[in-house]
């Protein structure tokens, strides 16, 4: 093993070489290129050597053995999922306090429980996840899918629900596949990619297309749907309505906003007639469809309504010309979701979910009229993570709603809601759930650079003297909304004495489309901007001061830590930064990233480079200047965000800082065999721990 070679700051060396390119009148400097090839024997040698340094800086945080206690003391409440229905049948997750994922069961008429998918018995090493599930329509069989080692390649398998054989599969290239069965579960319709030698060798991870599976058969022999007139990027999901009547089919070009749908009616053999084109992605709007049990096609867009309005057609005239408006947008909240409820002794009513400054409401309407009837009440401020209803095959709890839960002290659970005696109530909790932390918590509204209003929840001890260290996150980005959830780590901050703090940036949806962008492309600045203004914030109010503050956040969230600690060095004490991107400029070139351009703006474009070069971290590192404590979190598995961004990002600022190692450490963790989501809960409480253990010490939470 080799020795760690000492370097100014006492960092292992990292070479820093001449390269400079001339891009759009530009010169880019890129001094750490050679770290993006992990294969270059340089690279492993620096990775090894920060390998040893950062496992001997993490291995003796004050206060640490504590904090993992805490953080695995809160994550044993375990978790339960709102149940899905199929012909009197119930299909849900629970992870038991002791156990490393979760498990999926059915549970019959009679309450009796089987497990269906366990992960932990199907690959005891721990490296294997769920990614995704669909039960059939008559509930007897099942199609799931399962990846290994973090690399989220879905591979699918169908068995039967009531004797736990295996039926079909593995079928492999299914990443991200949604599952739509037909009547009599012989067969549905799904999306996989082609095969590899099929495409160019760098669109192998794109190339997707529907196709219509029979059980049993070669998946070689499955029947081309759709998808040969898309871009290459194209994401798409498929759904069959209730009755098997119609194929509905959306798509959209990477992870753009920018949806197109087709509607098709099938045959008694569940064969599409002609594809109709429905809405086409260069309006620029969302449309999520269903056709529900009273026939009509119900659809859920921003046409014309940044915050998302509801509208109804019949599916044979399903242009935007024949909708009728159901649900007008509402200017203070955004919709989210909608299930028509079919009561046993009274009407239909349709229930609405719209959050409101992130936080969830739910009202029931006339489905005729739209008329609002009441609303519907909920555990507290949090979140409804599923909204289910009972199939047209299950006889008993028509009437009835299923409302998964979490807030951010209330493990994800289980309510329903009956529109007989319009009461909700608990129906099963986390297994561990115990009394709720001793925790207060707000929300709080502030001013950003330019004035517009930003919102903030802050979670803080019951009894506190200002000011404390706090740890402020952050997302920002691709139009995904941080609402108010369950967080281990978070608690634990606060339990230990600290103050946490979750910003709503522009870049998220938490206002709608129009919030999601007034902070993207070339608005990029505003959501650094206000999180920057989240800071004073808190330290203008006497909540922290700036040898305090700590900051973290993950993927598009790592992004915001490395622009908020290069654009403002001298607001943040520490900052962890996990599975980031932080060389804009060449992001588009590795995994994933060319899916991002219309979120970020692409190198290629003079314009959109000036962009990203403004605020790109790793070409915005300063020489001389005191960076605070850093600590970059890296999964070498991940098959979204590349490792290599981390790597630079880590060498240059360690070049860079002025501060000494012992004092303000700037740090490199990996980890192998793990990807950018799902993980072990043990894998989780030790990432966890290093994280809160390193800005604990940098912001005085713990001490020796």
């Amino acid at each position: 093993m080799s020795e760690v070679q000492p370097a100014p700051g006492g960092y292992p060396h990292a070479p820093r070489e001449d390269l400079v390119e001339n891009l759009h009148g530009h010169e880019v400097h890129d001094p750490y290129r050679w770290l993006e090839d992990p294969d270059d024997p340089r690279c492993s040698e620096w990775l090894e050597q920060q390998d040893n340094l950062t496992s001997g800086r993490l291995a003796d945080l004050p206060g640490k053995d504590r904090l993992a206690e805490r953080i695995r003391a809160l994550t044993s409440t375990g978790s339960v999922s709102a149940p899905t229905w199929r012909n009197g049948r119930s299909f849900f997750t629970r992870r038991e306090t002791d156990r490393e994922f979760p498990v999926l069961f059915v549970r019959d008429e009679s309450g009796t429980e089987t497990p269906l998918v366990d992960v932990a018995r199907i690959d005891p090493s721990g490296l294997t996840t769920l990614d995704r599930w669909t039960p059939s329509r008559e509930g007897d069989r099942l199609a799931y899918q399962v990846s290994t080692g973090g690399d989220e390649e879905s591979l699918l398998y169908v068995m039967s629900v009531e004797t736990g054989e295996l039926l079909d599969g593995p079928i492999d290239r299914c990443r991200y596949s949604s599952i739509a069965w037909l009547p009599g579960g012989g067969e549905f319709y799904y999306v996989r990619r082609l095969p590899p030698e099929d495409v160019p060798e760098d669109e192998r991870q794109f190339h997707r297309r529907v196709w219509r599976h029979e059980i049993g058969r070669d998946p070689c022999s499955d029947v081309l749907i759709h998808g040969e007139q898309q871009e290459h990027t194209y994401f798409f999901d498929v759904d069959v309505s209730a009755d098997g009547g119609w194929l509905l089919i959306h798509g959209s070009p990477g992870t753009a906003r920018r949806d197109s749908l087709w509607i098709a009616e099938l045959d008694r053999t569940g064969r599409p007639g002609q594809q109709r084109l429905v809405l086409d992605d260069s309006l620029g709007v969302q449309a999520k469809a269903k056709v529900e049990l009273d026939g009509r096609l119900y659809i859920r867009t921003t046409l014309n309504a940044p915050r998302g309005r509801l509208c109804v057609a019949d599916p044979r005239s399903p242009e935007p010309g024949d909708w009728t408006e159901l649900l007008a947008e509402d200017s203070g909240s955004v919709l989210e979701a909608v299930r028509l409820v079919d009561g046993p002794e009274s009407s239909p009513e349709l229930a609405v979910l719209r959050t409101r400054h992130a936080v969830s409401e739910l009202t029931l309407h006339h489905p005729a009229t739209g008329e609002r009837i009441r609303g519907v009440a909920l555990p507290g401020t949090g979140q409804i993570t599923a909204l289910n209803t009972t199939d047209p095959l299950t006889e008993t709890g028509a009437g009835r709603l299923w409302i998964g839960w979490t807030d951010f002290v209330t493990a994800p659970c289980v309510h329903t809601y009956s529109l007989g005696d319009e009461t909700t109530e608990p129906f099963e909790s986390a297994p561990g759930q115990e009394t709720p932390p001793n925790v207060s918590s707000t929300q709080l509204s502030y001013a950003s650079t330019d004035g517009t209003t930003v919102r903030m929840f802050v979670l803080y001890p019951s009894e506190f003297e200002t000011p404390l260290p706090t740890l402020l996150t952050g997302y920002g980005g691709f139009a995904l909304s941080r609402e108010p959830a369950y967080a281990p780590t978070a608690l634990a901050w606060v339990e230990t004495g600290g103050v946490w703090a979750l910003a709503s940036l522009r870049g998220g949806a938490e206002e709608g489309e129009q919030w999601h962008r007034a902070g993207m492309r070339e608005n990029k600045q505003r959501v650094f901007d206000d999180f920057h203004s989240a800071a004073r914030h808190l330290v203008d109010r006497g909540w922290t001061s700036t040898d305090r503050l700590a900051i973290s956040g993950g993927s598009n969230g790592g992004l915001l830590v490395g622009a908020a600690v290069t654009q403002r060095p001298e607001l943040y004490r520490a900052a962890v930064c996990s599975a980031p991107l932080l060389d804009m400029v060449r992001y588009e070139h590795f995994l994933l990233g060319r899916l991002w351009s219309e979120e970020y703006g692409s190198a290629e474009v003079p314009e959109e480079l000036g962009w990203l070069l403004s605020y790109s971290p790793y070409h915005n590192v300063s020489p001389q200047t005191e960076y605070p404590s850093m600590l970059f979190s890296v999964f070498e598995s991940d098959t979204r965000v590349d490792p290599l961004h981390a790597r630079k990002m880590c060498a240059a600022v360690q070049h860079a800082t002025t501060s000494p190692l012992d004092k303000r450490p700037i740090l490199l963790r990996r980890e192998t065999e793990v990807g950018h989501s799902a993980r072990s809960v043990s894998r989780t409480v030790g990432m966890a721990t290093d994280h809160l253990a390193f800005l604990a010490e940098a912001t005085g939470l713990v001490r020796e």
